[in-house]
Parts: C-alpha cells; structure tokens; sequence
C-alpha cells in the first residue's frame, strides 16, 4: 500500500473519531438542556404552588372577625333581626336600615312615633335588620361600629331608644363620626342605664361585629333595592312613587292586616 494510501484510511479514522466525539459532546449537551428543563419546571412548579398556598393562606386570614355573637332575643327568620314589640302581634312590620343612610333617617323621622304606638298597643311587632350599605359605598365603618353598638344596646334591653339616639344624631352620610366608639359610648349617655361598663366593653371589643357581618350578607343575598326596605307581612310597602306611604296609611294598613 503507498504512502499515500495509508495517509487517506488514517485521515478517515481520525474524521470518524472526531465525529463521534462531536456526536458525544452534542448528545452531552442534549441531556444538560433536558435536565436543565426539568429542573426548572420543577421550579416553577413549586413556586406556583408556593403562590397557591399563599392566596389561600390569604383567604384563610382574611376571616378575623371572630365566631358570630347574636345579642339577647335575636331573631334569624328571613335573617339575623333584632325584634320590637310584643310576639303576640299579629302584624310584623320588617325594616332594613343602615344607621349611617341619610333616607333611613328620614323614614324613622317620619314614621318613628307611629310605629312605637302601634307596637306600644301590641298591633304590631319590628323585626330591624342592620346593614352596612354606606361604609362600601362611601367607606369608613361607621355603619358596622353603631351596628354593633345598637346590638350591644340590644344585650342591656335598650335597642330601641339607643336605636332612635342614633338616627336623631346621624352625622352627614360622608362623616364617619360613627366609626369612633368613643363618640357611640357618648351618645349611650342620652339613654336611661345604658351608659354602663358592660355596654361600654361590648362596644370596644366589637363583640357582635361578625353578627353584623352576617346580617349584611343576608341584606346582600336577599337582592334588595336598598335601605330603608320596609316590609308589612312580606310585602314592600315603602318606596312606591305611586303609592307613597304616609304614617295614617300605615296605621290602616296594620289595622286591615289584623282584622284578617
């Protein structure tokens, strides 16, 4: 064989060679990259689970206000109610209100002393629903904080006057002087043996704050138009343009209602 032979098999060998350790290094570099991939995948994985868990340690969180407290007498038909008068009445009179909404105060300015004497004489028992419409609306917690402090009246046996000490003195709707409790506790004062320390610490410690929570969510899933919604016996008497309600109208509607 010549030289020049043996010069042209040996330059094959070497190419082959060569070509199978480039064909190594590529195959070396292929499983680097897969390996690589899976470990990030891997990463990303646990960091999206990471961030599952932590929104849902949010959500657990999130619920601080503590077990619900209903105060003393409360009543859960149609939704946590704070009831007014005598059980034997035959008429029930249901009003949602928001002590902080400036129309609520205008129908207990208006129809308070008829209602008190209806429910006085035994026609006619309340069942007051408290929402906190305005605190979402406009902000603040002023609706929630005198929600509470009229449920802490409630556990004295004080819910109603304490209840029209409020409206009377119901600040403009985009004051939230009711967010203080110092400024409730005050206005208890107004109210014959309801300035004690027992409503002062119900006040303060927010005891029935998650009561109220759930009787805002039971305003908000039964859809209704807004506060006041006044209710005789199940139907919406309150709000019609064309049927306005006045205090007379009321009291004939009771006494219908009763003779039935």
């Amino acid at each position: 064989m010549s030289e020049k032979n043996r010069e042209g098999k040996r330059s094959a060998r070497e190419r082959l060679a060569e070509e199978r350790d480039r064909q190594k290094a590529r195959d070396k570099q292929r499983r680097a990259l897969i390996v690589g991939a899976a470990v990030v995948g891997v990463l990303g994985l646990a960091a999206v689970v990471g961030l599952l868990a932590a929104n849902s340690g949010d959500d657990d969180k999130s619920d601080t206000a503590g077990p619900v407290v209903a105060p003393k007498g409360v009543s859960d038909k149609d939704g946590p109610a704070i009831p007014v008068g005598k059980e034997s009445a035959k008429s029930t009179l249901t009003i949602w209100e928001d002590f902080r909404c400036p129309a609520c105060k205008g129908f207990e300015d208006g129809y308070r002393s008829t209602i008190h004497e209806l429910a006085d004489k035994g026609q006619l028992k309340v069942e007051y629903h408290l929402a906190t419409l305005i605190d979402g609306n406009m902000g603040g917690s002023g609706s929630k904080r005198a929600a509470n402090a009229a449920a802490c009246a409630q556990d004295e046996g004080k819910f109603r006057p304490y209840h029209d000490v409020l409206f009377k003195n119901q600040p403009a709707e985009t004051d939230d002087a009711f967010s203080k409790n110092g400024k409730l506790i005050e206005l208890a004062g107004q109210v014959d043996g309801l300035d004690n320390d027992s409503f002062k610490k119900c006040v303060e410690d927010g005891r029935h704050d998650s009561w109220v929570d759930k009787s805002h969510k039971a305003f908000q899933d039964a859809k209704l138009r807004g506060t006041p919604t006044v209710r005789l016996n199940g139907k919406d008497i309150f709000g019609d343009q064309n049927n306005p309600l006045s205090p007379q109208k009321l009291k004939q509607k009771v006494e219908e209602a009763n003779r039935n």
